[in-house]
């Protein structure tokens, strides 16, 4: 009964066997490895985007830090929601990259509202010389509060962006289950809705560790390589990155893995729902917000229940505390129905 991440899931086995099977002989280092150049070539399929550079880090952090310095100058700030993870979870680590760049939050929900957007990137009068300039925009895929853009949404935010002169960046931490949520194709995500760079995730749907950094312009292929290595994020024995990343996609493991744990978070949320819990909104990938009563967060958590909770167990019995719940691909039918039982008790 573990809700706290989809960060402490286990490895898919498959995904753990690829890397035993690529620890056999010799590899070329860097990147140079054969299987690098599969995975270069199937992301290329999957995105429909046959001139996309793509390169492979170990963590979500580095792939949103490099991606944003690649696409930003130090004089630049970058426009994300404020409880976007490059502002809230990522202790600075995009503004050290990017050379003391800053953040600029905008507006106060987890999904950037377009209008706020334009005010904040071009139709603010007093932007001078002493000013920091406008640059990228960020956003969330599904969101830290487990919503999703539409491609439209996606796309009238990446116009705000363009109409201003500046790229967009989709940190997709938690790309695939936003995906399927959606139905779309990775193209209708992305490019075609005018996304400029993908954090595409792999590390909380059943990797060990990696995550895919995708250009859809070749240009620049050179500035990241080289931002990545300055930046001690270029693995020598790099055939363990591609493995993952070549198992993942196989046989499209990573859209079965994310069908599974969107699914496990509809039969939670159905059965929170009938328990007279209340949620801060409707799941639509697989992260809820749910108020409970305490004494259910008391029985929960004794019984071993791991989740995020905001508040003490400790107090009155019908005071409704909120609590963050994430379903992991591995989370089985079995454990959500104990999990429910017990909150009933």
């Amino acid at each position: 009964m573990f809700f706290a991440s989809d960060n402490a899931g286990p490895a898919h086995p498959s995904i753990a066997e690829a890397m035993i099977r690529a620890n056999e002989g010799f590899a070329m280092p860097y990147g140079n490895d054969e299987i690098m150049t599969r995975v270069r070539t199937r992301l290329r399929e999957i995105f429909e985007a046959p001139d996309a550079v793509v390169h492979l880090v170990a963590t979500g952090t580095a792939a949103n830090s490099l991606a944003l310095a690649t696409l930003a100058q130090p004089w630049q700030q970058v426009f994300c929601s404020p409880v976007a993870h490059i502002n809230e979870d990522e202790c600075n680590a995009p503004e050290f990259y990017m050379g003391a760049g800053k953040l600029c939050p905008v507006g106060d929900s987890d999904k950037i509202d377009p209008a706020l957007l334009a005010a904040a990137m071009g139709d603010t009068p007093d932007i001078t010389v002493h000013s920091a300039q406008p640059g990228p925009l960020s956003i969330t895929q599904a969101t830290e509060k487990g919503r999703i853009y539409t491609c439209a949404e996606i796309a009238e935010l990446a116009g705000v962006a363009a109409r201003a002169g500046q790229p967009t960046h989709l940190d997709g931490a938690r790309f695939a289950n936003a995906l399927v949520a959606l139905g779309c194709t990775p193209a209708e995500m992305t490019w075609r809705a005018g996304v400029d760079a993908v954090s595409f995730g792999g590390t909380k749907n059943g990797c060990v560790g990696v995550e895919a950094v995708i250009f859809f312009d070749p240009e620049k292929a050179w500035e990241f390589e080289l931002r990545r290595k300055r930046g001690a994020h270029l693995f020598s024995k790099h055939r363990y990155l591609s493995a993952q990343m070549e198992a993942y996609l196989a046989d499209d493991l990573w859209l079965d893995l994310a069908r599974r744990s969107n699914a496990r978070m509809g039969l939670l949320a159905e059965g929170l729902r009938a328990l007279g819990a209340s949620f801060l909104q409707e799941p639509q990938a697989n992260i809820l917000f749910a108020s409970l009563p305490r004494a259910m967060h008391r029985r929960l958590q004794k019984a071993g229940a791991v989740y995020y909770l905001d508040g003490s167990v400790e107090g009155a019995d019908d005071t409704m505390l909120q609590a963050r719940f994430v379903c992991d691909w591995s989370l089985t039918e079995e454990e959500i129905t104990r999990f429910l039982d017990i909150a009933a008790g």
